[in-house]
C-alpha cells in the first residue's frame, strides 16, 4: 500500500521532527540567559484549526480581558509552562460589538517576517519585570508565528479561541505582564 503525504502534512511532520529535536537539545544544554530568540515549532501556527486543544479553565474566571479597538474584548484563561522551554497563552478573541470587526493589521506587529505569514496575534510580547526582559512569539523554522493564524473578521457576537506561544521566562517568575499592539497590557499569572 503507497502513502500519499501532501506538502502541508510534510511541513507538518518536518515541524514536529524539528520539536523533537529541539526538546533533545534543550535537555542536554541549560541555557544561559541570553536574548536569543529560540527557533521553537511546538505547535502549528496556520489557521485556526491549528490550535492546540481547549485547556481546561476556559469557563473559569479568566487570567485577565482587554478591550480593544471597535469592540474588541481579548479574554485569556490560562497561560501554561510547558517541559519544552515555552509557555502558551489560551483565551479568546470576542466581537463584543454589534457589528461585523475588520482585524486590523497591527495585531500582527512590525517585524516583516511575521507580517509576510498573514495576519495573526504576532504582534504580541510577554514582558519579565523581573528579569528585566521581553519575550516574543516564537516562530517555526519557516518564520510561521506560532499563534492563530487565518483570521480576518469577527461578525457581531463572534469568538474564536486563540493561542499564543513564548520563550518560557525563569522557573521563579511566576507573574508577566502581557501586551499586544492596540490592547492595553494585562499582568497574567503563569502557571506549570
Amino acid at each position: 500500500m503507497r502513502m500519499r503525504f501532501t506538502a502541508k502534512a510534510g511541513r507538518r511532520m518536518v515541524a514536529l521532527a524539528a520539536v523533537a529535536g529541539l526538546a533533545v537539545g534543550a535537555t542536554a544544554c541549560s541555557g544561559g540567559g541570553d536574548d536569543k530568540k529560540p527557533q521553537n515549532s511546538a505547535s502549528a501556527s496556520q489557521g485556526n484549526g491549528s490550535q492546540p486543544s481547549a485547556q481546561e479553565g476556559q469557563s473559569e474566571e479568566p487570567l485577565a480581558e482587554v478591550k480593544g479597538p471597535s469592540g474588541l474584548l481579548l479574554r485569556l484563561t490560562s497561560a501554561v509552562r510547558d517541559a519544552g522551554g515555552f509557555i502558551t497563552v489560551s483565551g479568546a478573541l470576542k466581537n463584543d460589538s454589534g457589528t461585523e470587526v475588520v482585524i486590523p493589521s497591527a495585531l500582527s506587529g512590525n517585524e516583516t517576517e511575521i507580517i509576510n505569514n498573514g495576519l495573526s496575534l504576532g504582534g504580541a510580547t510577554l514582558v519579565d519585570s523581573k528579569s528585566k526582559k521581553r519575550y516574543y512569539v516564537l516562530r517555526d523554522t519557516e518564520g510561521r508565528p506560532l499563534t492563530t493564524t487565518g483570521f480576518s473578521t469577527l461578525k457581531a457576537g463572534e469568538s474564536i479561541d486563540v493561542f499564543l506561544q513564548f520563550p518560557s521566562p525563569p522557573a521563579d517568575t511566576t507573574d508577566v505582564s502581557f501586551q499586544l499592539p492596540l490592547f492595553p497590557s494585562a499582568v497574567i499569572k503563569v502557571s506549570g
